[in-house]
């Protein structure tokens, strides 16, 4: 296949990737909004881990609350960092991982910032009683499964040269 059909091919597959996801998260905070705002939680292991009805207007832990414009703005400026990588990332299978970090990243940076713009709060939900864990929802899972395998692909996969198409002064090389 032709270097330019590949990255479009590889474009195309990501933009349906993260639409895909952000659905789910949308899908997911829908269920949940009809079944279980004003509701008491529902206990999946008692004691462990249940779903539960929360408006998040802050950010992890519920801090800076009600920031909304501070939260949009941050949200498009990470998209448009995330998309400049995913552009330049390489059209061969080791940086596979790396573009499948960049859809899990932007699809739970759009799907928070979907809940901010519609409703002013992100709806959470799921629930680690056991540990009393803050409630978090779908699209954070996005983003923490993402820079988890990051950490992993920096630390043991990836050399800083393999990472050198980054750079804004290098063109891009397929290697």
């Amino acid at each position: 296949m032709k270097a330019k059909n590949k990255s479009l091919l590889y474009n195309i597959v990501g933009i349906a990737g993260c639409f895909l996801l952000i659905v789910i998260d949308q899908l997911t905070k829908i269920l949940v909004v009809e079944n279980l705002k004003d509701r008491e939680p529902f206990i999946l292991i008692k004691g462990v881990f249940e779903l539960q009805y929360l408006e998040n207007r802050g950010a992890a832990f519920g801090i800076l609350e009600n920031q909304k414009i501070f939260f949009i703005i941050s949200g498009v400026i990470i998209l448009a960092g995330i998309g400049y990588v995913y552009t330049r990332i390489p059209d061969s299978r080791k940086y596979m991982p790396l573009r499948i970090v960049s859809i899990l990243m932007a699809a739970g940076a759009v799907g928070n910032m979907i809940d901010r713009i519609r409703n002013s709060y992100v709806i959470d939900f799921l629930y680690f009683k056991l540990i009393d864990f803050p409630i978090f929802n779908v699209a954070d899972c996005y983003v923490t499964i993402a820079a988890g395998l990051l950490m992993v692909l920096f630390l043991f996969i990836y050399k800083e040269s393999d990472l050198d198409f980054i750079s804004l002064k290098k063109d891009r090389n397929d290697d």
